[in-house]
């Protein structure tokens, strides 16, 4: 695990600053900054995107991720790479000519609503190729084991980009029409310095000769793309459907409290960028007993350190909206949806990469067609009932049925499970912590109360933590620092 933790420090460092900057864009920026339907516009177009993202992508970027460390030679490993990177143009090219065709009548249905999506739906096909082609080329990083740069480029640059733009329209210089085009732009700018860096670690000789495994690798992108899809469309399908049974503004402020529960997903996603290859290399290898290693411990750390995030979130939820204009504070419900959803997603580590990267992942075909259409139906149904708290209790049952259900298949197929005896002293302390800090009400200012209520449970969670001694990993990191810091 010490590559895990050195490639997952530094992503972890990336993402602390990116929760950062992103919660300056969501909690002032775009809320004091932007126009509230304009801000919800750029939430639904983007989620837009992201859902069709994996379908644009035709599964290439997993594909990556699964065959190329089972690549002996340089010729296969070329040819392999040339193929991934034309499979998107069989989706771009004709999507692209039935887009230009047929623009009118789909402009037409996103906006009934909402006439201000009218004029940018074709923002969402360009952002959808942009994205396409990072995650092709970030996964090119990460089976060399380089995830750092594509993290800070994912995590960091366009949320940098954003802040830029937003105070250039602060100030003027540009409006919000132009936000969102110069938004855009920043994701085809994210997506070109990403190619530049994949192709400074390996660059291939283009060929149009297939690999041997051609014929495993076409079916294996076309059922994985099902399972991308299926956790987008559970990310973002809220973000799409609320549009069109709502005002677009409510899009604004349910952004804002996904944004904040989903800051409890932070360490997952620095851990995941370097817990995949080694997942995939340990079972192209048939190595049981480092699949089962990597399996738990990345659960107990990433419970760990997600666990922090949730107790100081849900913990500060009424102080930290305080902060926010009132028309923003109908969201404390969908916060607390949105951050268990979250922590139990931490709670089955590298669960996901276990079944896609073996060769069960065509189960992922079906789970990822009930998974989609689920969440679609409780969204449909519980929107219309109360609201974006409906759409966060939709995401929340769908994770929690589903991730269990994919839990107990790991145990069936590999005879492994995540859990260790420390998992449940952890949760515990987690759950209590909580409680104290729900129970903890200073009656000082919200930022006041947001530091010390910060302060006196991180040290606590922190005591608990080296004391139960409940990740090796952790506390050896910890014994390191401490050896560092009295030198």
């Amino acid at each position: 695990m010490g590559i895990v933790l050195n490639e997952s420090y530094k992503n972890t460092l990336t993402l602390l600053v990116a929760i950062l900057i992103g919660a300056i864009n969501t909690l002032f920026l775009y809320v004091y900054f932007l126009d509230i339907a304009y801000y919800g516009l750029v939430t639904f177009v983007l989620s837009t995107a992201f859902i069709l993202k994996p379908f644009v992508a035709l599964g290439v970027n997993y594909s990556i991720v699964k065959f190329f460390s089972a690549f002996k030679d340089k010729e296969n490993k070329d040819k392999f790479l040339s193929l991934v990177l034309l499979l998107p143009l069989l989706v771009i090219v004709p999507a692209g000519i039935l887009g230009v065709f047929f623009y009118e009548y789909i402009s037409n249905l996103l906006s009934a609503k909402n006439l201000l999506v009218r004029d940018y739906t074709y923002l969402i096909f360009l952002v959808a190729i942009a994205n396409a082609y990072f995650e092709v080329f970030y996964a090119w990083a990460k089976v060399h084991l380089k995830s750092f740069f594509g993290n800070f480029l994912k995590e960091l640059f366009v949320r940098l980009s954003a802040s830029i733009l937003l105070i250039a329209v602060y100030f003027k210089f540009i409006d919000s029409h132009q936000f969102i085009l110069c938004l855009v732009g920043a994701y085809f700018l994210q997506t070109l310095l990403m190619m530049s860096f994949a192709f400074r670690l390996y660059r291939p000789i283009f060929s149009f000769s297939l690999p041997d495994n051609f014929t495993e690798v076409i079916k294996y992108s076309l059922y994985i793309i099902l399972a991308g899809s299926a956790a987008t469309i559970l990310i973002d399908i809220d973000k799409f459907m609320i549009p069109q049974k709502e005002m677009i503004e409510q899009v604004s402020f349910y952004a804002v409290a996904v944004y904040i529960g989903s800051v409890i997903e932070i360490p997952g996603r620095a851990m995941s960028q370097i817990v995949q290859p080694l997942t995939a290399r340990a079972l192209n290898n048939n190595k049981s007993d480092e699949v089962l290693e990597l399996y738990q411990k990345s659960s107990i750390n990433l419970i760990v350190a997600s666990g922090l995030l949730f107790v100081l979130v849900n913990s500060n939820i009424d102080s930290l909206y305080k902060l926010l204009p009132k028309e923003y504070t109908h969201g404390v419900w969908v916060v607390f949806f949105i951050s268990i959803a979250k922590m139990y997603h931490m709670f089955l580590g590298n669960n996901g990469a276990i079944i896609s990267n073996s060769k069960y992942y065509k189960i992922l075909l079906p789970y990822g067609v009930l998974m989609a259409v689920t969440v679609i139906i409780l969204n449909n149904i519980l929107i219309d009932k109360i609201g974006i708290n409906g759409a966060a209790l939709a995401t929340l049952i769908v994770v929690m049925v589903f991730n269990t259900v994919k839990l107990f298949y790991v145990k069936a197929k590999f005879f492994i499970q995540p859990t260790t005896a420390k998992t449940w002293i952890t949760l515990c302390f987690i759950a209590f912590l909580t409680f104290i800090g729900w129970s903890i009400d200073f009656n000082f200012h919200p930022i006041l109360n947001i530091l010390l209520e910060t302060a006196l449970l991180s040290v606590v969670y922190v005591f608990l933590l080296i004391k139960l001694n409940v990740s090796s990993d952790i506390t050896r990191l910890y014994q390191q620092l401490l050896l560092n810091f009295k030198k």
